[in-house]
C-alpha cells in the first residue's frame, strides 16, 4: 500500500508501494491511482518470466538433452540475478519506482535498465536504487528513450521486455521498441490520451495512430484496437508481428501486453486481422469490413495452404437497413482477439499464488481478469444496453433478460471489461433490435415519440422476425464473476483522479486543482475583450494564472518526467 512520510531535512518524502521504498522531492510526480497498473504489470511479467524460462529450458533440452535432464528446470527467485533471465528496459523511469518494484518482486530477472532523459530524474533513480540496495539488478541510464532503443537493435543487445508508460501517446517510441525487442519478447505499453483515442479529435488520432476513431459506446475497446493496430503495422515493416496477451482499459488509460515475433509469412496475415468500421449515424449499428481475407487453397503437397485475397464490398449499403440513416466510417482497427486464453490461464495461476496476494490491488486485478476471461474473444466491439434503449426511448430492459433472450435463441453473449452495460455477442444487431421490439410490446413507447425520420420509428414500426424468450432467465445469463460479487467495474479510485495533470495526485500538497485553475476562465477572457468589468478593469483571482500565461504548475510539469 502506498504511504507517504517526511524523512529527511532536505524536504524529501518517502513513498512506499509494494516492497519498494523511494525518496522523492516535492516537484516529482507520483500518481497512486497507477498502482493498479504497476501491480498488474508485475503479475504479467512474473507469468511471462515463467513462460520465458520454460521456453529456454525446452530449447536447451532440444540442443543438450543430457544437460537439462541432469540439472532440471531453472528455479526462479525474486531479487536474485539470473544470467538467463529477463533483461527489462523501463524507458521512461522517472523516480525508478517501477523498476525497483520489478527487481524486488519479479522472479527471474537478469538486468533492469531504468532510463530517463532528465538528469535530475536519473539522480533520483540512482539514489533510490542505492536506498533499496539493488545495484546488482538495476542500472540507471541517462539517455533519450528512442536513441537507447535504436542503439540496442543488435540481436545480442536486445531487451526481453520493454515497458513504455509515457505521459500521453506512446507512438513515437514504437518504432525503436519493435526493433530492439528480442524474438518472443514482451512489450508493455500504456496510452493515456483517451480523449484522442475515444473520438473527440479524430484528426489528431489519425496523425498519431494512423486510424480514425468513432464516437461510439465501445470507444474504450476501439481505443485498444487502434493502439494494437498501430503496434502491428509498425512491427510488420521489419518482418515482425504481434501477438496480444492481454489488453486492458482501466481508469483514464489503456494498457496492452504483446509479444513480438519474427516471420515474413505471418506478417502477410496482418491485413486479415485489421478492419474498417462502419457505424450508422442513427441507430449506431456497427459493421466491420476486413482489409484482407484468407481463403483455403489446399494442394496435394500442402493441404493446409491458404490464399491471400481482398474482400469484395462495401459490407454496408448507402443507407442503414435498420433505420435508413447514413454511415460514418472509421478505422482501420485491430479486429483479431485482444487476449490470449492460454496466457490468461497462466496469469490466473500467478495471481492465486501467495506472493501476489500481498499486492494492494489484487482484488481488483482478480475481478478484472475474471471478466476478461469471460469475454467473447472472437467478437470485436460491443453495444451498450442503456444506449440502445435510449435510441428507442424505451423503458430499459434488465441485462439478465436480454442476455437470456440471446442465450435461448442460440447465440453467445458476454460483458466487456471496459463497460458495465456492455453487450458483446455473436448475434447480428438485427437480433438485438428484434428482442427490443418484443420488449416494446410489453412496455410500449409513447405514441408521440414516433416522429418521421427518427431511428425509433423505423425500428419499432417493424414486426420482430420471431418471438424471443425474455421472461425465463437462462442459467448462464448471470456470469460467474457477477455471481461471486467480484470487483468487476470499480468506482473512480480518487476524488480528482486522472492522468495527474498537475492536480491533487502530486506528491506535493500545495498544487492547485485544475478545476480551480480553470474556474471562470472564459468569463475572465470575455471581460478582458470587452474592456473590463463594472470597475473598468478585468480582474483575475489571486491564485489563478494571468491571461496569456501558463500557470506555474504547467511550467513546472513540462520540466519533470512522469511515472504514471
Amino acid at each position: 500500500m502506498a504511504e507517504e512520510s517526511v524523512t529527511t531535512p532536505a524536504a524529501l518524502k518517502t513513498i512506499r508501494e509494494g516492497s519498494a521504498e523511494i525518496l522523492v522531492a516535492d516537484h516529482v510526480f507520483y500518481n497512486p491511482v497507477q498502482e493498479f497498473n504497476r501491480d498488474l504489470s508485475i503479475c504479467v511479467l512474473t507469468t511471462f518470466a515463467r513462460l520465458y524460462q520454460r521456453e529456454k529450458d525446452e530449447e536447451r533440452k532440444r540442443k543438450q538433452p543430457s544437460d537439462v535432464a541432469t540439472n532440471g528446470g531453472t528455479v526462479l527467485q525474486a531479487g536474485v540475478k539470473h544470467e538467463s533471465g529477463l533483461r527489462i528496459l523501463e524507458a521512461l523511469s522517472a523516480t525508478g519506482l517501477r523498476s525497483i518494484r520489478y527487481a524486488k518482486e519479479i522472479p527471474g530477472v537478469k538486468e533492469i535498465i531504468a532510463n530517463d532523459l532528465s538528469k535530475s530524474a536519473v539522480e533520483s533513480i540512482e539514489q533510490n536504487v542505492k536506498h533499496n540496495q539493488f545495484e546488482h539488478l538495476i542500472k540507471p541510464s541517462f539517455n533519450d528513450a528512442m536513441t537507447l532503443m535504436y542503439m540496442s537493435t543488435k540481436p545480442e543487445q536486445r531487451f526481453t521486455a520493454i515497458d513504455l508508460d509515457p505521459y500521453g501517446h506512446p507512438t513515437r517510441f514504437l518504432d525503436g521498441a519493435v526493433q530492439s525487442i528480442e524474438d518472443g519478447g514482451l512489450l508493455l505499453i500504456t496510452a493515456t490520451d483517451m480523449a484522442v483515442l475515444a473520438g473527440n479529435t479524430p484528426e489528431a488520432c489519425y496523425v498519431k495512430y494512423g486510424s480514425v476513431p468513432l464516437k461510439t459506446k465501445a470507444c474504450h475497446e476501439m481505443a485498444l484496437r487502434i493502439l494494437l493496430r498501430c503496434i502491428e503495422t509498425t512491427a510488420t515493416r521489419y518482418g515482425r508481428y504481434m501477438k496480444p496477451l492481454l489488453s486492458i482499459s482501466a481508469d483514464f488509460y489503456i494498457r496492452v501486453f504483446v509479444r513480438i515475433y519474427t516471420g515474413q509469412y505471418a506478417c502477410k496475415k496482418s491485413s486479415s486481422k485489421q478492419s474498417m468500421v462502419f457505424q450508422c449515424t442513427g441507430c449506431e449499428a456497427i459493421t466491420l469490413q476486413p482489409l484482407g481475407v484468407l481463403k483455403p487453397n489446399p494442394t496435394e503437397a500442402n493441404p493446409q495452404q491458404i490464399k491471400f485475397g481482398i474482400p469484395t464490398g462495401p459490407f454496408v449499403a448507402s443507407r442503414c437497413v435498420h433505420c435508413n440513416q447514413q454511415h460514418h466510417m472509421g478505422g482501420p482497427i485491430w479486429s483479431a482477439p485482444l487476449h490470449d486464453q492460454d496466457f490468461l490461464d497462466e496469469l490466473l495461476q500467478t495471481i492465486e499464488q501467495e506472493d501476489s496476494k500481498r499486492l494492494t490491488t489484487i482484488r481488483r486485478i482478480y475481478g478484472t481478469l475474471a471478466v476478461v476471461r469471460e469475454e467473447l474473444h472472437d467478437v470485436p466491439l460491443y453495444y451498450a444496453l442503456d444506449r440502445m434503449c435510449g435510441i428507442l426511448k424505451l423503458e430499459s430492459i434488465g441485462m439478465l433478460k436480454l442476455r437470456s433472450a440471446l442465450l435461448h435463441a442460440g447465440y453467445r453473449v458476454s460483458y466487456s471489461h471496459a463497460s458495465r452495460t456492455s453487450i458483446k455477442t455473436d448475434a447480428p444487431v438485427g437480433v438485438l433490435w428484434d428482442i427490443l421490439r418484443c420488449w416494446h410490446r410489453l412496455h410500449p413507447v409513447k405514441a408521440d415519440r414516433f416522429l418521421e425520420g427518427v431511428p425509433l420509428t423505423a425500428i419499432l414500426s417493424k414486426e420482430p422476425a420471431q418471438q424471443y424468450n425474455i421472461e425465463d432467465i437462462h442459467p448462464d445469463a448471470n456470469p460467474p464473476s457477477r455471481k461471486e460479487s467480484l470487483s468487476r467495474f470499480p468506482e473512480n479510485p480518487a476524488a480528482h483522479w486522472g492522468p495527474g495533470t498537475r492536480a491533487t495526485q502530486m506528491v506535493s500538497d500545495n498544487k492547485m486543482l485544475k478545476s480551480a485553475q480553470n474556474q471562470n476562465r472564459r468569463k475572465q477572457k470575455r471581460a478582458q475583450k470587452e474592456g473590463g468589468d463594472d470597475d473598468g478593469e478585468a480582474r483575475m483571482p489571486e491564485n489563478d494564472a494571468k491571461a496569456g500565461e501558463e500557470s506555474p504548475e504547467r511550467k513546472v510539469a513540462k520540466t519533470i518526467t512522469t511515472d504514471c
